[in-house]
């Protein structure tokens, strides 16, 4: 598979051009531009184009074509930036993707609009790709955005709650994260015309990587470089959130250390110069190691579900973007 690594890197790049061109194209000459010039602007950032890649592999998997789902592919990227819009206003965030977030660059009303009409407008663009199988795609598009909902008010009462088990927060990952990653693959394989079991071996694939995804996020965020990573290091820790890291210490310390970590909670936060102090408390309780771990645990629940794809080329693209993921510090 190495000797295809750079194959597949020029297919994913040759992919996210066009992508990127349907969602220019999409907000490109709409009125009223006070709505879609802000609209353009979080389209433009450097979104690495994931989601919609994966419908495309997914409807490929099963026998389908690349040409069939663009539309599709835009879709959830519209659906995925629709997310990042509001999560942002909610985490008073000031950086995505390197860039002033919306509701820093212009103010909050016009981001709540923008991400409304992202919404819109992803819908607007599944429909153009709608086949024989229109109520399979649309209910999993729906069901997608209801269990990120779901996820994302999960996450906001976990932040006010002191204690929040393992399995509680696996769960939340599962719907805020996860499940947006599970419906781009189920969309392809409906696009493809992919048999049940096809079907359900990609959305096993996606829910596994979608896990991995965020547990990696919870890990860069205190282990990346910020130049790369394009927000601010410790941002998890400053905000007082409880990640994978965080539980797992939580889990793991006794004495000093659980004292140190229940002042996060109870200050609802840490001041920036408290980042190191904090890195070197996970080192040392090894919960960076435990994360890295059940990174990998669900990446190989990932591969171990699609051994149901026959074509080898198929099967082993899917298996380069899992390893690019894991991989990624960004």
């Amino acid at each position: 598979m190495r000797n295809n690594s750079n194959d597949f890197n020029q297919i994913y790049a040759t992919e996210r051009r066009k992508i990127n061109t349907i969602l220019y194209n999409a907000v490109k000459n709409r009125q009223p531009s006070s709505l879609y010039k802000p609209a353009a602007y979080i389209l433009h950032s450097d979104g690495k184009r994931l989601r919609p890649f994966l419908v495309l592999l997914s409807a490929k998997a099963v026998g389908g074509e690349f040409k069939s789902a663009y539309n599709a592919a835009a879709a959830v990227e519209l659906l995925h930036n629709f997310t990042l819009v509001h999560d942002d206003i909610m985490d008073n965030a000031d950086k995505r993707r390197g860039r002033l977030t919306l509701h820093k660059k212009y103010d909050h009303n016009t981001a709540i609009l923008v991400g409304d009409s992202l919404l819109s407008v992803a819908y607007e663009y599944l429909l153009k790709d709608c086949n024989g199988n229109s109520k399979s795609i649309l209910n999993s598009f729906t069901k997608g955005l209801e269990e990120i909902c779901e996820g994302q008010s999960l996450d906001t009462e976990f932040e006010k709650r002191k204690k929040v088990s393992l399995e509680e927060y696996v769960e939340m990952i599962k719907k805020k994260t996860a499940s947006m990653v599970k419906m781009c693959c189920e969309i392809g394989t409906f696009l493809g015309n992919g048999k049940p079991a096809l079907v359900k071996a990609l959305s096993d694939y996606g829910l596994n990587i979608g896990i991995a995804f965020q547990i990696q996020d919870d890990l860069l965020d205190i282990t990346a470089k910020e130049e790369k990573f394009g927000k601010r290091i410790g941002g998890d820790l400053i905000e007082g959130k409880k990640t994978y890291l965080f539980i797992k210490a939580i889990e793991k310390s006794t004495g000093k250390e659980k004292q140190m970590l229940n002042k996060v909670i109870e200050n609802k936060g840490i001041r920036i110069n408290q980042v190191n102090k904090y890195k070197e408390l996970y080192e040392n309780l090894g919960v960076i190691n435990d994360a890295k771990r059940a990174i990998n645990s669900y990446t190989n629940k990932a591969l171990k579900s699609i051994d149901a794809i026959k074509n080898k080329g198929n099967r082993e693209i899917l298996i380069w973007l899992a390893d690019s993921l894991i991989k990624r510090t960004k």
